[in-house]
């Protein structure tokens, strides 16, 4: 059995996937995308790749609220993932605001840059204190 972490990381690869895929209007089904990279029928990974799917716009304009001279666009397919997902886990999942956090700066700090960890820190800080996170 994957530890939570891992399940994190796998939808990481999968929402990664699917901003390639949209960028290249290459067709994809995201229940396939979610077989490929994790075999067995998994809730928590259901739940945060179709959430970030269903609710995109949504939560780019929430990322871009807190970044300062920024936007989430000029960020790489993967930071993009990352902000992306540990937005809507903090948002919108049940797993506790500091897990949360803690779970996706972790990642971060194995899949990006010192920078980018320390941006998405901010926004998950901000996120938290304003309040939105598990409404």
């Amino acid at each position: 059995m994957k530890t939570r972490s891992e399940m994190r990381e796998a939808a990481l690869r999968i929402v990664y996937k699917i901003n390639v895929f949209e960028d290249a209007r290459v067709y994809y089904e995201i229940d396939d995308l979610i077989k490929e990279e994790y075999e067995v029928e998994n809730d928590f990974i259901n739940s945060l790749v179709k959430g970030v799917i269903e609710k995109k716009g949504e939560l780019i304009n929430l990322v871009n609220s807190y970044l300062t001279d920024w936007n989430l666009k000029r960020f790489n397919k993967v930071d993009q993932a990352l902000f992306l997902l540990a937005s809507y886990e903090l948002k919108y999942m049940e797993t506790p605001s500091i897990v949360t956090i803690n779970e996706w700066i972790e990642i971060s700090k194995k899949y990006s840059d010192e920078k980018v960890t320390k941006m998405l820190n901010g926004v998950l800080d901000n996120i938290f204190h304003s309040g939105e996170e598990n409404e």
